[in-house]
């Protein structure tokens, strides 16, 4: 399966990202993206001003594991998880504090940290779906309870690492940095709640703006009292020093997360063969040419020396030409790049990746009809003026070797990458344009037109045979990103 979330990350770049979930029956898995971009030809994007180069500079890709999925009551309750590898770990790593035991703590409690966030995301967003606000309430409660057990537990983790016979700086520092990331993503999460409550005026059932709020007090207490960088209102200096540590903290708890992937050429052998193959097919020409006019002619007459050097000509065409159709015939059926994706040293899969501009009648019936779709004046093939950029990617995921030694059961993984949109905004006109108009009283008057270009995306992905497609509207100005629209 192939999920894909998309959004505007800021405003000028949109975040694609593609969660390759792999079956769990099935060891090896294939998949495919294709993401279709129609472009404005007013924007003067094409193949000669916008080369692959231009569009990898303008990509940003990271590739990480699918955060293992977990309820937030079932964190810290039930079986528990999580919260019993992260006690395990931490005796453990305090009873016999080797490499190994400091590895494996340090794993599990930024994965714990990493779960908790998911979790928390998900309950947020399941709550704030809910049609009913009664039900909405109901969640927010047990939303404050879950969310305050799980804190209350983490922190009695301390009482187990804190023994003479671990590394107990190294391992306290690390406690303290994912402490204070799960900290920061509670608060985070429950004031989103607390906002949304707020707009629907449901605070009174259930209680539950009481209960988000008291939760909240206690976190901030927590963090307090370990001493944890606060915000602060009207000190930019304190709070960019806030915003870089949270980043940092991100980095560093995902780090279990992400994957290696060194990008290299793909089809690099293949190109230098059919090199080869062009350099001796324009070596054979020029020799049958010296030699059937050696023949007839004789050596060192002016006619062979006519012809070798008009035989030596066309060998340097021959050549070209035959390099000139390996890249736009045989060099096609290749990718731009490939990768193989690596997980502490071992090979969990690979993935490639291409980019070409696609005449329009090279484009598949079924994203044209997709693309054709939305408001009738944009549809309108009459009115449409566009070039299309595709952008493929295939992705090969070995579940066995990705789960192997991990302790979880990880689902399959994320690709997440970024498209800069700045180079787009290159040819555009002013964000407004003022439009005459005539008034109620005969006066000529301008009023102020915002000026906005539509980029459509057409992702098209498939795995075990099956294909799906979406479609998406990106409003762009010279200012950047407006929105995107889901048609």
């Amino acid at each position: 399966m192939i999920d894909i979330k998309t959004k505007i990350h800021d405003r000028f770049s949109i975040e694609f990202k593609v969660g390759f979930v792999a079956r769990r029956k099935m060891r090896k898995n294939d998949f495919t993206v294709g993401v279709w971009l129609f472009v404005p030809s007013s924007l003067d994007i094409n193949s000669s001003t916008y080369t692959k180069q231009d569009f990898y500079k303008d990509v940003k890709s990271n590739i990480r594991l699918i955060t293992p999925h977990f309820l937030l009551r079932d964190i810290v309750g039930g079986e528990a998880i999580p919260f019993r590898k992260l006690t395990e770990s931490a005796g453990a790593m305090a009873s016999d504090p080797t490499r190994t035991h400091i590895a494996a703590w340090e794993y599990h409690v930024k994965l714990f940290a990493a779960i908790v966030k998911s979790a928390l995301r998900d309950e947020l967003n399941y709550a704030l779906s809910r049609p009913d606000s009664t039900e909405t309430a109901r969640l927010a409660a047990r939303f404050a309870a879950n969310t305050r057990d799980i804190v209350e537990k983490y922190y009695s983790v301390h009482d187990i690492i804190n023994a003479p016979t671990a590394q107990v700086s190294d391992a306290l520092r690390m406690f303290d940095y994912c402490g204070e990331f799960l900290c920061k993503s509670a608060l985070e999460h429950a004031l989103k709640l607390i906002s949304a409550i707020d707009a629907a005026g449901i605070g009174a059932v259930e209680d539950c703006r009481t209960r988000l709020v008291g939760v909240v007090r206690e976190i901030e207490s927590v963090c307090n009292a370990r001493g944890y960088l606060p915000l602060k209102e009207d000190d930019g200096k304190a709070n960019n020093a806030y915003i870089h540590r949270q980043r940092v903290l991100k980095r560093l708890v995902e780090s279990q997360l992400f994957l290696r992937f060194p990008k290299r050429r793909d089809g690099v052998v293949a190109e230098q063969a059919w090199y080869s193959v062009a350099a001796g097919i324009a070596m054979l020409f020029a020799t049958v040419i010296a030699w059937g006019f050696q023949r007839t002619f004789g050596n060192l007459t002016w006619p062979l020396f006519i012809a070798l050097i008009i035989s030596y000509m066309m060998k340097d065409r021959i050549k070209e030409l035959m390099r000139y159709w390996f890249a736009h015939r045989v060099g096609s059926k290749y990718y731009d790049n490939k990768a193989k994706v690596s997980l502490d040293g071992r090979e969990i899969g690979w993935l490639k990746e291409g980019m070409d501009f696609i005449a329009k009648e090279k484009i598949p019936a079924e994203v044209s009809s997709i693309r054709a779709t939305g408001p009738f004046f944009e549809a309108d093939p009459r009115v449409r003026n566009e070039n299309v950029i595709l952008y493929r990617k295939r992705v090969h995921i070995d579940r066995d070797e990705m789960e192997k030694g991990m302790g979880y059961e990880f689902s399959g993984i994320n690709d997440i990458f970024r498209l800069q949109v700045q180079s787009f905004l290159r040819m555009m006109d002013n964000p407004e344009v003022d439009v005459p108009y005539l008034d109620a009283d005969g006066q000529v008057r301008t009023v102020a037109c915002p000026k906005q270009y539509h980029l459509h995306c057409v992702l098209q992905y498939n795995h075990a045979g099956e294909t799906d497609y979406k479609h998406f509207r990106i409003v762009l100005s010279r200012d950047g990103i407006q929105s995107i629209n889901e048609l």
